[in-house]
């Protein structure tokens, strides 16, 4: 799933080729997900874009949007599969184009989507919003433009770690670490308190920083939450200084190495030797080197542990790049409408967990740095 930083990778080509445009002609399909689910229509979209000059883009977390010289604004989310195409760039990574066949990038607008734009003018631009499995959204927002973050749905998550640092302090990451009583990974992927955290920067996060995923969050000393504070400003910001290319990640990156399991050509190591392992509670699987995130307080009792034990001498380009299916990020919501009663459901029996059958409350004895 597009977090943070493809996110922002998307605003920056939209800004450096579609923004001070004027849109010439807008077509979209009438997908009763993508659009239907949050109340418009492919028809909207279109009338929407058709003869309107595109005065900004911006984004909060997993959301972004293009303002128009009049409302309404085009707010949109990538859910599980979603991107934007331009014709002639590449705005996705490397590896993306290299799995696509020729016929496919040749073709536009590209496959599965579901509005795309041309800009007037003797050097046009296209865009195109594509959707494999339709988990995307794309809304028509009726405000003001530079009041677009008071409206919903972006006025209901939380501050975007990057962009919103004057919001996103210390302190407030220690309020709500304090007031809640849930494991801290599922804490970083709760839209409503920090924006645009997904799995993979949640657990980036998490090792950097030391700290077991299941552990609870409101367990953590003043220093731990510091360590978290920090380590989360540093993963974001570096993500989004990149651009979300991971080929340009610190190779001493969790990222680059956790993606094998079940794969038998995958490591089990990181580059310090750390063993890698996978952990799952509430249908949430976390990836976190055990023997540096140490329990430090009590954890979720329900955890089950998967260790990685495959260990092989495989190419370190299959090592570090080969991408496997995510698995379900978490029972909260992601920051697209209200929680099912599915995910309430889960959460509650987290947040509920009697304290006395949970963990052993010993204090980390060491640190293992990279």
């Amino acid at each position: 799933m597009p977090e943070i930083a493809e996110v922002a990778r998307i605003v920056h080509f939209l800004r450096l080729h579609l923004v001070g445009k004027k849109i010439a002609s807008a077509s979209a399909i009438d997908d009763g997900n993508v659009f239907g689910k949050v109340g418009t229509s492919g028809a909207a979209v279109e009338s929407a874009l058709k003869g309107k000059k595109v005065v900004s883009a911006g984004n909060q977390g997993k959301y972004f949007w293009i303002t128009l010289e009049k409302p309404p604004h085009l707010v949109m989310h990538f859910g599980m599969t979603g991107w934007v195409h331009i014709k002639g760039e590449k705005t996705a990574y490397t590896n993306y184009y290299k799995k696509m066949k020729d016929s496919d990038l040749e073709q536009w607008p590209p496959k599965f989507w579901k509005f795309h734009l041309k800009t007037e003018g003797q050097h046009a631009v296209e865009v195109a919003f594509t959707d494999a499995r339709r988990f995307g959204r794309v809304r028509l927002v009726d405000c003001p433009g530079p009041d677009i973050r008071k409206y919903s749905p972006l006025v209901e998550n939380g501050p975007d770690p990057v962009i919103d640092t004057d919001v996103f302090t210390e302190e407030y990451l220690r309020g709500k670490m304090k007031s809640r009583h849930v494991p801290v990974k599922a804490l970083l992927l709760d839209q409503t308190m920090i924006s645009g955290v997904g799995n993979w920067v949640a657990d980036e996060t998490l090792y950097q920083a030391m700290m077991h995923p299941e552990q609870y969050c409101d367990d953590f000393d003043d220093a731990e939450i510091a360590k978290l504070y920090e380590s989360l400003r540093y993963v974001c910001q570096t993500a989004v200084d990149k651009l979300g290319d991971s080929d340009q990640f610190p190779e001493h990156w969790l990222f680059n190495h956790r993606w094998g399991k079940g794969d038998k050509t995958s490591s089990a190591k990181l580059p310090n030797g750390e063993k890698l392992a996978f952990i799952t509670v509430g249908g949430r699987t976390s990836c976190y080197a055990p023997n540096v995130q140490k329990k430090s307080g009590r954890v979720v009792a329900s955890a089950k542990v998967e260790p990685v034990k495959v260990e092989t001498n495989a190419d370190d380009d299959t090592k570090q790049h080969r991408k496997k299916k995510a698995a379900p990020e978490s029972a909260l919501p992601d920051g697209d409408g209200p929680p099912t009663k599915k995910q309430k459901k889960k959460q509650a029996k987290v947040e509920e967990e009697p304290k006395a059958d949970l963990g052993t409350g010993r204090r980390r004895s060491a640190r293992l740095r990279n």
